[in-house]
């Protein structure tokens, strides 16, 4: 999934409450406002086999088959394993419920073999019938296509000839193994739901990954238990729980408290107000999100119509470009993240070099406000008597959408407004809650927002988005996947090609091209990969994996390594009002803990992301 793939979009959810739950296991600066925690219930205090994990982040459901926010998930990746995982070490494709598999027909069938012995948490055997269920859903009904719709497309059927064996047969060859990235959902409880696109699945869930969900009440509590069925065996600790908090400088408090064992997506003065304090541990690692402003460039559904309300200003290419021009990606780097990253080109990290675009790219421009008023020159923008453009009697005036709960958002507002009003573009900052920039996001009415995803090893999924074929196929923004409402047909014409090309060489080559077209084309202006940065109470727990094992993340991960060997610090006492969360043990006995989920943002439609992914 989004990073999920798949998923994923980004925002965080400030939500107000309280309460957390019992769940899985093991992530611009202002001072820190009074914390305004949520407490969890008496019954629930520390617990040495509970590993609890602050949050702020919105769900939308855990329907793996709809849900492309961040926080969702990436739970459900711990909820239903795939044909196919991400393995630990490099996020290479690595066994799942499949133990091995061949291609045949030149790369256009691939053949699964299933593990024998398998089972859902509820004890019932998990087969091939379970996978052909999955894929032919989302094949058949559009509205179960999503979240992950376009992981499919090149699907002509799915075979089951035995309870061991899973056939997909393609219409073309396929570079990416189709069996990764999609979660296989139980084919006897899910045939068994009325309206599958609509199913919450809150609660009881039954699943086949190393943990389950208990239970759900929004913005109060999130709660997961062990899957003692999970094939490669049970976790260590018995339940993650999500507590929710209105912020994250009460998060941070909390962590100090030793209310909570795990916070993440810290900013660069959160991070480092925790290091030093006892009991903590602090990590800054390599991460697979990036951040961008999304710029509406017109928003159509698939079919061509347009919706939203967005500026007439943006749909002109020369706009787009000179808003990029007079944008100092690097001085938003240096000031707001404080160093924290690397500079961004594209919407694929530099965590995967052999995809990411190069900074030396021809495609790539510096910050230049003297070239980006000679683009608002030709595109027929002139300066009025206040210094702001006009057009056939327009001034040109964007609105930009601002997490209030969110200062990294506060903190690049505040260097962009006057960039823009220093090229002849006046920005009306319209600051709000996350809720509702997320929906104004989903319905085009937005001029310029925030948005970010995390993503997977394999581009495939993040550049599916980007195709024209995954525009809404409603005026309300739903039933589509549209990571910034980008639609190029020439872009989705190498969509197709590199997805066919097996020679991995010529395939990077026209994954770089396609970003280069991205680029330019300006659906968005990508600023940084944040580093991960997050801590935990080292005291209280440890074990945890990293992904990529060398210098990666525990949170927000392709996959469910960071909580799946965590363990409570030997000697923990369980009834102990002070929380400690785990170091990351590593080679040596390096603690290194990574938190990609940075502001936990939504990987929604051109927003989030799922990550996704």
């Amino acid at each position: 999934m989004h990073t999920p793939p798949r998923r994923h979009r980004l925002r965080a959810l400030a939500a107000g409450a309280a309460v957390a739950c019992a769940a899985l296991t093991v992530a611009p600066a202002t001072a820190f406002a009074a914390p305004a925690l949520a407490e969890a219930p008496a019954d629930e205090a520390a617990d040495a086999s509970t590993l609890r994990i602050a949050t702020s982040g919105f769900v939308d459901n855990f329907n793996p088959f709809i849900s492309i926010y961040l926080l969702p998930t990436n739970t459900i990746r711990y909820m239903y394993e795939s044909l196919v995982q991400n393995s630990s070490e490099d996020g290479s494709p690595t066994e799942g419920l499949a133990e091995s598999w061949t291609t045949e027909k030149d790369g256009a069938q691939w053949v699964f073999t299933l593990r024998e012995g398998m089972q859902w948490s509820d004890g019932e055997p998990i087969t091939s019938a379970d996978v052909k269920y999955t894929y032919d859903q989302m094949m058949s009904v559009p509205e179960l296509g999503t979240a992950n719709g376009n992981l499919v497309s090149g699907f002509e059927s799915v075979e089951a000839p035995d309870d061991l064996t899973v056939v997909i047969n393609l219409k073309a060859p396929q570079a990416p193994n189709p069996g990764s990235e999609i979660p296989v959902v139980p084919k006897h409880i899910w045939e068994q739901i009325d309206n599958p696109a609509e199913f919450q699945n809150d609660a009881d869930v039954v699943g086949s990954g190393p943990f389950v969900l208990e239970s759900y009440q929004a913005n109060e509590s999130i709660a997961f238990k062990a899957n003692p069925n999970f094939w490669r065996g049970a976790p260590k600790v018995d339940k993650l729980q999500y507590v929710y908090y209105t912020n994250s400088d009460a998060q941070v408090q909390a962590l100090k408290a030793g209310d909570v064992d795990m916070v993440t997506g810290l900013t660069p003065t959160q991070f480092k107000a925790l290091e030093g304090v006892e009991g903590v541990t602090t990590h800054s690692g390599i991460g697979r999100r990036y951040q961008s402003f999304s710029l509406n460039p017109g928003m159509q559904t698939r079919e061509g119509t347009p919706y939203g309300t967005g500026a007439e200003a943006l749909k002109d290419v020369e706009v787009r470009q000179a808003i990029r021009l007079g944008t100092d990606t690097k001085t938003l780097l240096d000031k707001v993240l404080e160093g924290e990253g690397v500079p961004a080109t594209s919407f694929i990290p530099a965590s995967f070099p052999k995809w990411h675009l190069s900074d030396d790219d021809s495609a790539i421009v510096e910050f230049d406000p003297e070239a980006a008023k000679e683009k608002l020159d030709a595109a027929g923008w002139v300066e009025g008597t206040d210094g702001i453009r006009e057009k056939d009697g327009q001034k040109l005036e964007l609105r930009l959408l601002v997490d209030a709960g969110e200062p990294n958002e506060q903190s690049i507002s505040e260097f962009f407004v006057p960039w823009m009003q220093d090229i002849g573009i006046k920005i009306n900052v319209e600051s709000s809650d996350a809720d509702t920039v997320s929906a104004a996001s989903v319905k085009g009415d937005y001029d310029i927002y925030f948005t970010g995803w995390s993503v997977n090893p394999d581009p495939d999924y993040q550049l599916g988005i980007n195709t024209c074929a995954n525009l809404p196929t409603s005026e309300d923004g739903t039933g589509g996947t549209s990571q910034d409402g980008y639609c190029n047909p020439e872009f989705d014409k190498l969509y197709a090609e590199q997805r066919s090309e097996l020679d991995e060489g010529k395939r990077q080559e026209i994954v770089q091209e396609m970003l280069a077209m991205n680029y330019t084309d300006t659906a968005q202006i990508a600023n940084w990969y944040a580093n991960g940065l997050e801590a935990y109470r080292s005291d209280r727990f440890d074990g945890f994996t990293l992904q990529p094992e060398d210098g990666g993340i525990i949170a927000n991960q392709a996959g469910y390594w960071g909580y799946l060997t965590v363990a409570p610090v030997e000697g923990t006492d369980a009834s102990s009002d002070q929380g400690a969360n785990t170091g990351l043990l590593i080679a040596g006995g390096v603690v290194l803990l990574v938190i990609i989920g940075g502001v936990v943002y939504m990987v929604m439609r051109r927003k989030n992301l799922a990550d996704v992914e």
